[in-house]
């Protein structure tokens, strides 16, 4: 008799896996917020290179030493601009690439509870079209959420994932940000017997059941044109249930 299959829960929104929030806070330390790379370059950093070459054989040392290094890079590395006759060009004959970076300022990343936050410095200014300064001081600290982080994870490059010390094909770093839910079959979470013939369901179920509601109102209030701190709350307490799911321990 079969036992059932996962189904599986799309969700509106992308929230944060419990088990994979630390990971993905220093990953957002690593990398620009802006255009996604690597915040350094062998090519351009001796030092950035040095790591590289020393942790080849160790994925994990790579991710920590990376982290370290990179998480304390304020600037995204941009590319000066060259002449023709200052190309780099490799063995081959081919020229050789350049970081890539945008230049622009980077945040550092908070967390506080099952939230991440962007805390620029003070007086820190956005620019105009023309470059000038517009005089609108950014936020000291603003949210950064699951969606925005999702999307800044998936502008990684292969190159660069690899440089940090995942993989492209088994771990990438957007896949620790949920976006679908698994759902286990109901042998996986049974009826629970009370006395004598009373049954309630499982733990499980009645999470499922709250992160079904949740999902279902955020994405009813995202086609309605609801105010945002409206679906901002629903968003949360998403993220608050699959969290719970998860690890029914910690707090909100």
């Amino acid at each position: 008799e079969c036992p059932g299959h996962f189904g599986h829960i799309d969700l509106a929104r992308p929230v944060f896996h419990i088990g994979f929030l630390g990971k993905v806070k220093k990953l957002l330390e690593v990398v620009c917020t802006s255009c996604g790379k690597v915040k350094s370059d062998a090519g351009s950093d001796p030092v950035f290179e040095q790591i590289l070459k020393r942790t080849r054989g160790s994925r994990k040392r790579r991710f920590q030493e990376v982290w370290e290094y990179c998480s304390k890079i304020s600037i995204c590395q941009a590319d000066e601009p060259r002449e023709e006759d200052e190309m780099n060009f490799g063995e081959d004959g081919m020229q050789v690439p350049q970081h890539g970076g945008c230049g622009h300022e980077q945040p550092a990343i908070r967390k506080e509870g099952l939230k991440l936050f962007q805390v620029y410095k003070r007086g820190s200014t956005e620019e105009d079209g023309e470059g000038q300064a517009s005089g609108s001081t950014q936020p000291d600290k603003r949210p950064l959420t699951a969606m925005e982080a999702h999307a800044i994870l998936r502008k990684m490059s292969k190159e660069d994932i690899d440089v940090v010390g995942l993989s492209n094909d088994y771990a990438r770093p957007d896949w620790m940000i949920l976006t679908v839910l698994p759902v286990p079959p109901p042998h996986v979470r049974p009826g629970v017997t009370e006395g004598g013939s009373n049954q309630a369901q499982d733990d499980l179920t009645y999470k499922l059941a709250e992160i079904m509601k949740s999902n279902i109102n955020v994405r009813k209030f995202e086609e309605e044109g609801a105010p945002a701190h409206i679906i901002n709350e629903f968003e949360q307490l998403l993220q608050f249930h699959c969290a719970t799911y998860m690890d029914n321990d910690i707090a909100g």
